[in-house]
């Protein structure tokens, strides 16, 4: 999509809420579909066999920016879509000569993964061939059948896109595996994003409250990196992730629907000591053909979880794996969904209005869906969050 920004909104509201018309227009989410090109921009031509769901159908593969509709927020009141393993691409080729034996994890370029609204990166750096590599490891350690690419290759996508869209934030979670001195901070340097970078000494810590978006993007601070290595914080000036975030467990303990453990380097979830929180959601083993479930029917379910145990704090990022994959809507709906109840008060973030007081929202004339029922309170696709037991009769709305 190489469309202006300035047109990006309108086409995902477009996408969502025109009607069909047999003989020629475009279909709506959920429609039946026999090629990409009957469904509306913003959709594509997909199926969802693990949710039973075999007949292809329009589905979602374009995130709402909410910073397009409710402005000038502090970052943190916000909710970003991650993708785990950004790198970790089916189909891409061997760059070592070798042929990979590893696990993936994405679908798209990593420059499509930002066009279609994608904010986080998740990326595992090594030493290897001497330069930094993206790779999955095997005992900590990169192997020519386990590599991808020079991590700069990745990193000059970054910065073309942020090149591209001056007013765009994006965050980088580094797994860090790079041990040769100053390496990583001359790599940032060499891939020209260092004028974006986001300094550690205007990071808010003890929790408080991250400047406004506006104010980010008017000093340029539009790259947050972290890393998980702690010494890099005063070696390289790249922010120790832990300092700053909280995060619950990555892997299977993270799609347990009955708890919503913190990353043992985290602190806990419900902690009031770092403003941010990372909520991961995918299997430790990906399948590309199960992940449709999981975005569109355990996510939401794990959303409500998470929130509970983070003491009624939404996820600030969601990491998931083949982010474009559900029965409709996935991970962009429930990202709709919980900068809506957020920001405005409102059922989606498509219904919130500028300006207007919370509460006041629009008709998207696309009611929610009350299929796949969780517990009588999550459905596919939809979060509610339950509110305090002196405010049980409320559902939809949150407060910081």
């Amino acid at each position: 999509r190489s469309s202006p920004r300035v047109c990006f909104f309108v086409k995902v509201v477009r996408s969502l809420r025109e009607p069909e018309f047999t003989g020629g227009s475009f279909l709506q989410v959920g429609d039946s579909c026999s090629a990409a090109r009957d469904c509306g921009v913003g959709l594509y031509c997909g199926d969802c066999a693990a949710a039973g769901r075999t007949r292809p159908s329009c589905i979602r593969d374009l995130a709402i920016q909410p910073t397009t509709i409710v402005k000038g927020l502090p970052f943190n009141r916000y909710s970003w879509l991650v993708t785990h393993n950004s790198f970790s691409i089916v189909g891409e080729p061997s760059r070592t000569g070798v042929e990979r034996v590893t696990f993936y994890n994405q679908e798209d370029t990593v420059t499509n993964q930002l066009r279609n609204g994608v904010r986080g990166l998740m990326l595992d750096m090594y030493d290897f061939g001497g330069d930094v590599w993206l790779c999955h490891s095997l005992q900590g350690q990169c192997y020519n059948f386990t590599a991808f690419e020079p991590a700069i290759d990745t990193l000059k996508e970054v910065e073309a896109f942020l090149s591209e869209n001056p007013t765009e934030i994006v965050t980088i979670f580094i797994e860090d595996y790079v041990h040769a001195p100053m390496r990583l901070s001359k790599l940032f340097t060499a891939a020209d994003l260092m004028k974006y970078w986001y300094p550690i000494s205007e990071m808010p810590t003890s929790g408080q409250e991250w400047p406004t978006v506006t104010d980010m993007v008017a000093k340029n601070h539009r790259l947050l990196v972290f890393t998980s290595d702690a010494s890099k914080e005063s070696s390289e000036g790249i922010a120790y992730q832990w300092s700053y975030l909280l995060e619950n467990e990555s892997g299977d303990p993270g799609i347990d629907p009955s708890a919503c453990p913190n990353r043992k380097e985290s602190q806990p979830l419900n902690s009031r000591s770092a403003s941010l929180f990372m909520q991961n959601y995918f299997p430790t083993i990906p399948v590309e053909s199960e992940a449709c479930k999981e975005n569109s029917v355990g996510l939401p379910q794990m959303v409500q979880t998470c929130y509970a145990a983070a003491g009624n704090r939404i996820p600030n990022f969601i990491a998931v794996n083949f982010y474009m994959r559900s029965d409709g809507g996935g991970v962009f709906d429930v990202q709709d969904r919980i900068n809506g109840l957020t920001l405005c008060g409102c059922n989606t973030i498509a219904a919130c209005q500028a300006g207007a007081p919370a509460g006041a929202c629009k008709n998207t004339g696309a009611p929610n869906r009350t299929t796949s029922s969780v517990n009588g309170n999550v459905y596919s696709g939809t979060v509610e969050f339950k509110t305090s037991a002196s405010r049980a009769s409320s559902t939809s709305t949150w407060s910081n």
